[in-house]
C-alpha cells in the first residue's frame, strides 16, 4: 500500500466545494464537524485548499458558470483524489433537474466515488458516506 493511501486510511483530508447549492447540505456538512457527530474522529479535517486535499466533498446542483471551475479544480488537486457527491443536487440535480442552468449532474463533468443521497442528507447518512470512502481506501485497486 503506497504510503498517499496509509495516510488517507488514518487522516482524510478534505476540500468542501459547493456547486450552487440551497446550503442545507453545507449546514448538515458542518454538523458533523460539532461534538455531537464529531466526524473529526475519523481524522477527517476540512482544508481551505484543493491541493492539500484527500477528498472532494462537493454539493449543490451545478450550474454553467461552475463547469470550468469544478474541472479546473479537479485536475489541480493531487492523484488519487476521492470524489463525494453529498445531497440530491450533487446527484441528480435534484429540484433542478428541468432548469436551464443546471445541464449536467456532476457525474457527467468528474467521476464521483461515493454518493450520499437525502435532501438535504443527515449527518448520521454523511457519516457513513464517510465510511465508505475509508472502506473505498482500503479496498482500492490504487494499493497496488
Amino acid at each position: 500500500m503506497s504510503v498517499k493511501l496509509k495516510a488517507l486510511l488514518k487522516s482524510p483530508w478534505v476540500f468542501h466545494l459547493s456547486t450552487g447549492s440551497c446550503n442545507n447540505c453545507d449546514i448538515e456538512i458542518l454538523d458533523c464537524l460539532t461534538p455531537r457527530f464529531d466526524v473529526e474522529r475519523f481524522g477527517m479535517v476540512l482544508v481551505g485548499s484543493i491541493k492539500h486535499a484527500d477528498v472532494l466533498l462537493c454539493t449543490g446542483s451545478v450550474n454553467r458558470k461552475c463547469i470550468p471551475k469544478i474541472k479546473e479544480l479537479y485536475e489541480q488537486a493531487p492523484k488519487p483524489i476521492l470524489v463525494v457527491a453529498v445531497g440530491e443536487c450533487s446527484m441528480s440535480r435534484g429540484m433542478f433537474i428541468d432548469s436551464y442552468n443546471c445541464p449536467v449532474p456532476l457525474d457527467k463533468i468528474i467521476p464521483i466515488d461515493v454518493y450520499i443521497p437525502g435532501c438535504p442528507p443527515k449527518p448520521e447518512a454523511i457519516i457513513a458516506g464517510v465510511a465508505k470512502v475509508i472502506e473505498k481506501i482500503k479496498n482500492s485497486k490504487l494499493q497496488k
